[in-house]
């Protein structure tokens, strides 16, 4: 037991520390994983280049808002089991408090806090943030010619066809048992699994979680006032049930909130995506503005932790099993396959962020100012997200 516990007695107060300022300053979005990897992996050398997109990896297959999954994958790197945990709950607790303060502000006196100007400073930055971090991940997952066709692939399967983040991964992991372990193997599965999920898509199926129907029936369908536990139960099924990241989830929200359960109105509910652009942390946070909507204070906590906890529980769970697996000769060549089809497909994330973060040519500078000052000399990401925070603020 002391053996297990020795490495959170010795990092447990750096873990408070360090996910308390990353709750609190980092912004939502794909870009969020960028900063983690700059200030975790790079700054603070708490893992490897290569373990971090494993984990990555893991947490792209999973359930569930992927820069809370990974925060914790990184906490458990750093001090095992309780150090996931630990880390999860400091990097979701600032966001929650914000995400409840504007939510206050915003009941009572009628209107969004007007900050969006923040954000017209603060987008650039992190799509600098995020293309360097890809840059420097591509560097440890691209070591071969296959690895990029794998890397290339990826991307084309993601941005050009209706192929999901799921599938992807698991066909790029039975390449890599193919490549670099087992060929006979490896071409089976990624025979087997290619022609299973082109059978789901041309069917009419697919494997898109949200779009099932039954993820949004049940005993709160048809309340407009709900109570306590049918909140807690519908977002703990969104949390546990739906894959794909934050913007699958929210547009899963959007549809079953707004149009099916008429909880919310469409007005209130972009009020409280406004809200969330504002909030620091997972996107996915939004789920605490509308428990608050419909039970006040209550509402907002039972939410907020019915949708985070059941995939952050199932991620803990599974940690230590791979810890004891991760050696297996098979597995290890499935994540040389995997490690580059993350690196594809957050290429396509980072390139359909751009016309939205960067729409024009002074944010395009201060993008590129970004990347060439963290290139050059080394500059944490989180002083240049506060500069462009200011920069935004006074420009607006």
């Amino acid at each position: 037991m002391s053996a297990t516990l020795s490495p959170f007695r010795t990092h447990w107060r750096e873990i408070i520390r360090v996910f308390l300022k990353l709750g609190a300053m980092s912004p939502g979005g794909p870009g969020l994983i960028g900063i983690l990897q700059l200030e975790l992996q790079q700054k603070r050398a708490w893992l490897s280049k290569e373990r971090f997109v494993e984990g990555l990896a893991l947490v792209n297959m999973l359930p569930g808002p992927t820069a809370t999954q990974l925060g914790i994958f990184l906490g458990y790197a750093r001090a095992g089991w309780w150090g996931g945990l630990l880390a999860g709950f400091c990097f979701i607790l600032p966001a929650f408090v914000i995400m409840l303060t504007l939510t206050l502000l915003y009941t009572h006196y009628g209107a969004v806090p007007r900050l969006r100007g923040v954000f017209s400073g603060l987008n650039p930055v992190v799509i600098g943030v995020f293309a360097v971090a890809l840059y420097q991940l591509s560097t440890a997952a691209i070591t071969d010619v296959a690895r990029g066709m794998l890397a290339l692939a990826s991307a084309l399967l993601l941005g050009f066809t209706p192929v999901g983040i799921v599938p992807i991964l698991l066909l790029a992991g039975a390449l890599g048992v193919a490549l670099y372990g087992s060929r006979p193997w490896g071409l089976v599965a990624t025979t087997l699994g290619a022609s299973l999920h082109g059978v789901l898509i041309w069917g009419g199926s697919g494997l898109q979680l949200p779009a099932l129907p039954w993820l949004a029936s049940g005993p709160w369908t048809g309340l407009h006032t709900p109570g306590l536990w049918h909140i807690g139960l519908f977002f703990a099924k969104v949390g546990i049930f739906t894959f794909g990241g934050g913007l699958i989830l929210l547009a899963f929200l959007q549809e079953q909130v707004v149009s099916h359960l008429q909880w919310l109105t469409p007005q209130e509910f972009l009020d409280g995506l406004a809200i969330g652009r504002l909030t620091p942390g997972p996107l996915p946070m939004l789920a605490a503005f509308i428990g608050y909507k419909l039970s006040g204070l209550w509402g907002s906590m039972v939410a907020a932790v019915s949708i985070f906890v059941p995939p952050c529980a199932l991620l803990l769970g599974i940690l230590p099993l791979l810890e004891r697996i991760q050696h297996v000769a098979w597995l290890k060549a499935a994540l040389k396959g995997i490690g580059p089809a993350i690196v594809g497909m957050t290429a396509v994330a980072l390139l359909r962020m751009l016309p939205t973060a960067v729409p024009g040519v002074v944010p395009a500078a201060l993008a590129l100012g970004t990347v060439v000052v963290m290139l050059a000399w080394r500059v944490s990401p989180l002083p240049l997200l506060a500069v462009g925070g200011v920069i935004g603020l006074l420009s607006a």
